[in-house]
């Protein structure tokens, strides 16, 4: 959840490293802090707030030196202070760490090193690697990181410098919070995320689980940090992985928020993901080779799993829908914080699917864990080259989307539900259709390419979705609805409204109203129904004359052409998307609930980009 920045080289570190957490603020903004080493002396500043506060009391003047480290937090152990911001010191002062993560048995630890003496100067879990370290410290912080992590339970990725030892920073991880080393010429980053290198490199490693990384300006040294008499041995040469993100991509372009910006690169997310997988020409075969299945392991699949979190698990649901109408197989969706305390049932001849926007997400890593136990297929659907949750698949589909800054997700969802409707695509060229599903897989085939027109057409005609989130801004709660393939954005729209502008709000399936929900309207309560899916839209017209009999505010988000809804409610109460095949109006009609939650956070004067209480990637359980 926190970032961890690192350089070392010939620069002046701080700018860097500043540089660096400005672009991972996103991944914590309950306080910040540097410590940058210099002839045997450290300069720390750390403090309460953003990054931006902690640019009000660094001075480069007098923070200089060539090798540092950083963080962003986002709170878990100790309330957020000066006190419990990282880096943390050992009692001598010689060693700083910063930490993404948690040591789940750091009371123990803590009660032990109180009693050989060690004096604690904060609440955090981190504050306890410093002293483990400072016990096992003997002239080499490789051996004494890598004896200190021997004794740490929990999931964590940390990063280590000791002033007497300026030329090395010592990087390692356990389970599953991602750290990438950033390779330059004379000079080694190491970030949290990829978007804080690209300033810098787009070579990089990325350390697994297990691992310990010694990293000085010319050389970056990877072993297991479970040998402790041979932490410096080399396993083996790490592949190289080249980032094809360019650093503009990371910036906001002149967009006043991240968020915005991301929902206007959905057409280019889509189409990136598109080409060279999906051929124009109809008859042309589906390409996916990093999958790695063969058309027999297609045919053979008797069930899919898909597990996810958050807005992925919502995109899981949408494929779940898809998947059985058109393959006729059966689709189980979890959260994955849940699926692996259920004893879930799964085997052979069956696939587990984790989607993640970060490849990070440590209940989806967790779930795939449980999955590969039990001898399921993995398969990922991810968006970052090389992060946890490819390398732990057996094959992998990237949405190509690029860095995305904002921790409300956007364009990361439009991608993946482009990319399940390719794995969807690319299954059916193996199994068994009906004709009648054959016809409308090539309706969805075609449609896909239609996609980047269409959302276009949505932006570049959006002050009518402005002033619907505006009005729905002056409300305490909402409701989102809808059937099939609605049901799910229904959730997602609630998600990204109430993350972000922290108006309360409920996605439900338009059925259930009457099962409770109804209770909750009253006059002018803002309720979004979603009525894009043809084959349920006579009950969503039912569901819309209920909530309008509670006097509620109905506003209906419906294919262009629609006649019944747009004359019950009035035009004024009406969203349009252009017509496509009836699935990939959940990816339009995304952009309609995304656009309601941005215009109405902006017109509350939220944080959008950085909500509060929140962090872009969930590392840690």
């Amino acid at each position: 959840m926190c970032g961890i920045v690192g350089y070392v080289g010939d620069k002046e570190a701080l700018p860097i490293l500043m540089d660096k957490l400005r672009m991972l603020t996103y991944r914590g903004y309950d306080s910040a802090g540097i410590a940058v080493s210099k002839n045997g002396h450290f300069y720390v500043r750390k403090c309460k707030g953003k990054v931006r506060d902690l640019e009000q009391i660094v001075d480069e003047d007098v923070g200089s030196g060539t090798i540092g480290i950083g963080h962003t937090r986002w709170a878990t152990h100790g309330p957020p202070s000066t006190r419990n911001a990282h880096p943390h010191l050992d009692c001598t002062g010689h060693i700083a760490v910063v930490q993404n993560g948690i040591v789940e048995n750091f009371w123990e630890l803590k009660q032990e090193l109180i009693e050989k003496g060690h004096t604690f100067q904060s609440d955090t879990d981190t504050e306890v690697i410093a002293h483990l370290v400072e016990e096992y410290y003997d002239d080499n912080l490789t051996t004494a990181v890598a004896l200190a992590m021997q004794r740490m339970k929990g999931s964590m990725a940390v990063l280590v410098m000791h002033r007497d030892e300026e030329d090395r920073l010592v990087a390692a991880k356990m389970d599953s919070p991602p750290l990438i080393i950033g390779l330059g010429r004379g000079e080694n980053h190491v970030a949290s995320d990829i978007p804080a290198l690209l300033h810098y490199t787009n070579k990089i490693y990325v350390l697994e689980d297990g691992e310990i990384a010694t990293i000085t300006r010319d050389s970056v040294i990877i072993s297991n940090y479970k040998e402790p008499t041979k932490p410096d041995r080399r396993l083996y040469e790490r592949k190289v992985i080249v980032v094809d993100w360019s650093p503009e991509v990371a910036q906001k372009g002149g967009y006043p928020h991240y968020m915005l910006k991301e929902i206007h690169e959905q057409p280019q997310t889509v189409l990136d993901t598109l080409r060279g997988r999906l051929p124009e020409r109809p008859d042309a075969p589906i390409e996916l080779p990093d999958l790695n299945v063969t058309p027999e392991e297609v045919a053979a699949v008797e069930r899919l799993t898909f597990v996810a979190c958050g807005t992925a698990y919502h995109a899981c649901l949408v494929a779940k829908y898809a998947f059985e109408q058109a393959l006729r197989i059966p689709v189980t969706v979890d959260i994955g914080s849940e699926y692996r305390y259920r004893q879930p049932i799964i085997g052979p001849n069956e696939w587990l699917v984790a989607v993640s926007q970060s490849g990070e997400t440590a209940d989806t890593i967790a779930s795939m864990r449980e999955g590969k136990e039990r001898g399921a297929r993995l398969l990922a659907i991810t968006n970052v080259v090389g992060s946890s949750v490819a390398r732990l698949a057996d094959g992998v589909l990237y949405t190509r989307a690029g860095p995305e800054v904002a921790v409300a997700s956007t364009k990361a969802f439009v991608g993946q539900l482009v990319g399940i409707f390719l794995l969807l695509l690319y299954m059916a060229q193996y199994r068994k259709v009906s004709r009648k599903t054959a016809k409308s897989l090539q309706a969805l085939r075609a449609g896909l390419w239609k996609l980047p027109e269409q959302i276009e057409r949505i932006l570049n005609d959006d002050g009518h979705v402005k002033a619907i989130a505006e009005a729905i801004a002056a409300h305490p709660s909402a409701f989102f609805i809808g059937r099939n393939l609605d049901e799910p954005l229904a959730r997602e729209g609630a998600l990204k409204l109430k993350e972000i502008s922290y108006i309360h709000a409920e996605g439900y399936p338009a059925g259930e109203l009457k099962h409770g929900t109804l209770a909750l309207l009253d006059e002018g309560v803002p309720v979004v129904a979603l009525a894009t899916q043809g084959a349920v839209y006579d009950k969503m017209v039912s569901n819309v004359q209920e909530v309008l009999a509670r006097s509620a505010w109905a506003i209906g988000v419906v294919p262009e052409g629609d006649k019944r809804l747009t004359e019950l409610l009035g035009e004024a109460n009406v969203l349009t998307i252009p017509r496509n095949h009836d699935w990939l109006h959940t990816v339009t009609a995304a952009v309609h609930v995304q656009l309601i939650a941005y215009y109405a956070a902006a017109a509350l004067g939220r944080d959008i980009d950085q909500p509060r209480n929140l962090a872009k990637s969930v590392t840690v359980e």
